[in-house]
């Protein structure tokens, strides 16, 4: 099962969409999931891979539209733990 998640990661590395873009895309999936880890840890990765922060903040924009209130909160978790990579 562990192989088979890591190979998780080559497929997604092999699709069109950049590095950048899958982590502004794992943030907002993190929000609504309300996975606090992952939220650090694809926040993180959105900003080493260029994220901007209004690109950023367009994610969480995205996730609290979805997500409505409780989106917020881990929202603002997320742009807690952009800042600690600054």
């Amino acid at each position: 099962m562990l192989q088979a998640y890591g190979a998780l990661e080559q497929a997604a590395a092999a699709e069109a969409l950049d590095a950048k873009t899958r982590e502004l895309i794992a943030i907002a999936v993190a929000i609504t999931t309300r996975c606090e880890s992952c939220i650090s840890v694809h926040a993180a990765a959105a900003a080493k891979a260029g994220a901007t922060d209004s690109e950023i903040a367009g994610a969480l924009a995205t996730a609290i539209a979805l997500n409505a209130g409780a989106a917020y909160t881990y929202a603002l978790r997320a742009l807690e733990a952009v800042e600690t990579q600054k």
